[in-house]
């Protein structure tokens, strides 16, 4: 992939893109279907969004029989996340090269931001260890926004792009996990994915051949200087 003139912003995902961090994915992953269970969606409605991957049926149950449950939704799923997520939190730290690569991208000109599902105070206080908060012109978490509008959500891009004044057109967004390779898809964005997670063989299973990856977020260099 050839620099690209019409790119006017670097958008970044964070968790595994620009800091190696240590979360628990399988309790971040059992937060919806918890909940239902706890405020008593039957097992049956909880079933049939698993299969989905979605939380349609839940929401709905509990729109209908608990709609302060339901009011309270995001809330409660994002507070839960984020304390799920502080658990290990000061042991992150920046991919090499990450905060060189910033400031240089920075300096000729482009806008920096982040879009992650992490929550706000979690990416807050991860990034502010590292003094790297003034490295974005915006930062938007997963407890910004409703819970639905997070990443791959094309509304999620669209938010970033809303803060730092461009189109999802302009934007090459870098991440590590399938969540940011649909979210550019969904969103019209350009796309780099970095090896941390998956290597190129396994990008290209899922993205294709022609999917550009990188083996950490440093290596974008070439396709934008």
């Amino acid at each position: 992939m050839a620099r690209d003139g019409r790119i006017k912003a670097i958008g970044f995902d964070m968790d595994g893109t620009l800091m190696n961090t240590k979360v628990d994915y399988d309790k971040l992953g059992r937060i919806v279907q918890d909940e239902f269970e706890f405020q008593g969606v039957p097992e049956e409605i909880i079933a049939e969004d698993i299969k989905a991957n979605s939380m349609t049926h839940g929401l709905g149950w509990l729109k209908a029989n608990k709609p302060d449950m339901f009011n309270e939704f995001d809330k409660r799923i994002g507070d839960r996340a984020t304390e799920i997520e502080m658990e290990f939190s000061d042991l992150a730290k920046p991919y090499p090269g990450t905060i060189e690569l910033l400031e240089d991208l920075r300096a000729v000109g482009y806008k920096t931001a982040i879009l992650t599902r992490g929550g706000h105070s979690y990416a807050d206080h991860i990034l502010s260890r590292f003094d790297m908060l003034g490295l974005f012109d915006a930062l938007v978490a997963r407890d910004d926004y409703p819970y639905l509008e997070a990443k791959p959500a094309k509304i999620s891009m669209e938010h970033m792009c809303g803060k730092i004044g461009v189109g999802c057109e302009e934007v090459l967004f870098v991440g590590d996990g399938t969540t940011d390779y649909y979210t550019c898809m969904n969103s019209g964005s350009r796309f780099v994915g970095v090896e941390t997670h998956m290597d190129r063989e396994q990008w290209v299973k899922i993205a294709g051949p022609s999917v550009v990856t990188v083996p950490l977020v440093a290596d974008i260099r070439r396709f934008v200087e």
